[in-house]
């Protein structure tokens, strides 16, 4: 390994395959609407790469990997199952939208502890101040393009899910997109019954 070689990382919560299944179903019927001018050129996503980030390091020294997938446990064993939910679809960021995604709901809250948890751990380890603000949300499809004006799209599918698992992802720009290496993964430790 080169000295002073980075990682591009982030953690997350994945939604199982059915649902991401759905979502990018749900974004492919998004961009077959792009010929009537309801959306720019989407790139949907591949479903295996679907996730709800908890927390984006930015380029992290490879040396702190393991603390981090150490730190990412014991968040995760702090922590516990979240029931979420999905909700409308927005285009991210606010300003120079480029991400169509769909939001998550969390009624119970657990989601923004496990976020807050997560943040506060991995944070100590990079140094870092943890984030202010979480938007919980699932990324379906990129653009190069802003939206034009202000499109309607389609409902989102009205799905529920469980996350019982936290990932440290490591994450890969190509010219295709992102890929993304899963490093650690860690349980939620109050598991329902």
């Amino acid at each position: 390994m080169a000295r002073g070689a980075t990682a591009r990382l982030f953690a997350a919560v994945d939604p199982p395959a059915e649902v991401a299944g759905e979502l990018s179903r749900w974004a492919r019927s998004v961009a077959r609407a792009e010929g009537a001018g309801e959306a720019p050129a989407l790139r949907v996503l591949d479903p295996a790469s679907l996730h709800v980030t908890l927390l984006f390091l930015g380029e992290r020294p490879h040396g702190e990997i393991a603390a981090l997938g150490a730190a990412l446990a014991e968040a995760a064993e702090r922590s516990r199952c979240c029931e979420l939910e999905t909700g409308a679809p927005l285009w991210l960021p606010p300003r120079r939208p480029r991400a169509l995604s769909v939001e998550i709901h969390d009624p119970s809250g657990e989601l923004a502890g496990l976020q807050a948890e997560v943040a506060r751990a991995l944070c100590a380890v990079t140094g870092e101040q943890p984030p202010r603000r979480f938007r919980a949300h699932v990324t379906v499809g990129r653009s190069r393009a802003a939206p034009r004006g202000q499109a309607t799209l389609p409902a989102t599918p009205q799905l529920r899910f469980e996350a019982t698992e936290a990932a440290l992802y490591r994450s890969r720009l190509d010219p295709g997109g992102a890929r993304y290496e899963q490093l650690a993964s860690a349980p939620l430790g109050g598991w329902r019954a």
